[in-house]
Parts: C-alpha cells; structure tokens; sequence
C-alpha cells in the first residue's frame, strides 16, 4: 500500500474518533460553569477535575477501538512526565484544551485527538462540548455536524477575502502584538478565542488565519491540524516550512506556526 492510501485510510479513522470526544464531551460539560476546584500544573496551567474525567474515558476509548497504538496526553504527560522516544504512529490527546476559558465559563474550550503517522497529523477529531459541534477528518475531506445526531457535512476553508480577511488571536494578547501580526500576515479584522477552536473555524471557512508566535504542545494543535488540512488549508512554521509531531527531545513541545484558510 502507498504512502497516499495509508494515509486516506488513516484519515477514515476520523468518525471513530469524533464519536470518542462526544462522548468525553458528556463528561466534561456538566464541569462547565460551577463551582470546580482548579489546581496549577508544574508549567502554571490550570488543571481541572474536568480535564482529569475527560482524559480517563478517551485513554480507554482509544485502547478499546485502537489497541496497540500509543497515546500521548497532556495530563498524563503533566503528571508523569513525557516518553523519551515514541514510534511512528501515536496519538496525541487533550481532553480539555482551553481549560482557561473553561474555567472563566467561555464557550470556546475543546475535545482534541489527533493521529500521528511518520511525523505528521492524518487523523482528527475536535469537538466543542459547548456548543455540540464537532469536526474531523474523512478520507474524503474534512466533515462536520452540529450535535450527536445531527446530519455531518463537508467543511471546507473559503478563499482569502481581499480586504476583510479574519484573523484570530488569543484572549491573552496583548494589542500592540495583535497590531503586528496583522500587519506582518496581511489581515484586516481580528476576534479573540480560546482552544483549537480557531483552526476549525478556518477549516469551515468562518476565518481565514490563526498566527501563533508563542509556545504550545503538540497535543495542543495535532487534532486541528489534521481538520484544517483536510478542509484544504495550510498549517505550516512562519516560513512555511513543514510542522511536524513526535518531538520527544523537546518534550512534544511546540515552536511558532501559522495556520491559514484558502488562497487569494
């Protein structure tokens, strides 16, 4: 089998892995919005019982449909630290990614499972428990439905629209930064969100760039990642070089990335 095909057959691991993070979702969202204990991880981050009760249905999900394949976790890895080395093909996970917005009671928090095949994101699932939505990978491109039952249809990003072009920020920028990223990538309206939220947007063709200069975790952006390139977007280092996973050197961490829409 190809390299191609392998990695369409992969990309069809997406609906199992959509169903997985609804099904977290119903853990995590009754959370939302009440009075839970918030403790800090060893970097500050905040850690809920939210995170915790998400990430213990997804690792015996993926063990029960997926046997064999590693995970990788944000809050196994917080607390036990990161694998020194890890196979070509893995999982990637983040039960509650936005756990901020979570906690301050903002929609925009997510459900992220990403596959990893030689370095690179083939499959994905991203659910918002908030709001029902959830995206991920086919073979055929990038699907979305609005709610457990709902019909899926195709996402797609839309083209760059001269002279109105979204680009999305976090909540914790600050606006002389916003400014310049808006001049250096070419956009003209800004909206601040949490989460990989913002990569799904893109994918669906609601925006058009996410410029991210500031750290994060490969178990942070993989499952989008995935979503956004199979709805025909990009997702690249600043210089458009490639973005790749399974950096167990550097402790599955992230550098600098843009992730973009459609071309002009």
């Amino acid at each position: 089998m190809s390299d191609t095909a392998t990695i369409q057959q992969l990309a069809d691991w997406g609906p199992a892995l959509a169903r997985i993070t609804e099904e977290a979702a119903t853990i995590i969202l009754p959370f939302w919005r009440t009075e839970l204990a918030v403790a800090q991880k060893a970097d500050e981050s905040p850690v809920t019982e939210a995170d915790r009760a998400g990430e213990h249905l997804i690792l015996q999900r993926l063990a029960e449909a997926f046997p064999g394949v590693a995970v990788i976790s944000e809050e196994h890895a917080s607390e036990f630290g990161t694998p020194d080395a890890v196979g070509s093909r893995f999982f990637l996970v983040d039960p509650v990614d936005g756990t901020k917005a979570f906690v301050r009671g903002d929609p925009n928090f997510t459900v992220n499972i990403g596959l990893i095949e030689n370095g690179l994101p083939v499959a994905g699932a991203v659910c918002a428990p908030a709001t029902g939505e959830v995206w991920y990978t086919t073979a055929a491109g990038t699907m979305k439905r609005t709610s457990p039952d709902a019909a899926e249809a195709p996402a797609r990003v839309r083209p760059w629209p001269a002279g109105r072009a979204l680009g999305l920020i976090s909540h914790t920028m600050r606006e002389e930064k916003a400014a310049e990223l808006a001049a250096e990538y070419g956009f003209d309206l800004r909206t601040a969100m949490d989460s990989s939220i913002k990569m799904c947007r893109i994918a669906e063709g609601a925006a058009d760039i996410y410029p991210r200069h500031g750290p994060t975790s490969e178990w942070d952006t993989a499952a989008a990642h995935a979503v956004l390139v199979a709805a025909g977007g990009t997702f690249t280092q600043p210089d458009g070089s490639p973005f790749t996973y399974g950096k167990a050197d550097q402790g599955f961490r992230n550098g600098w990335f843009v992730a973009r829409g459609g071309a002009a």
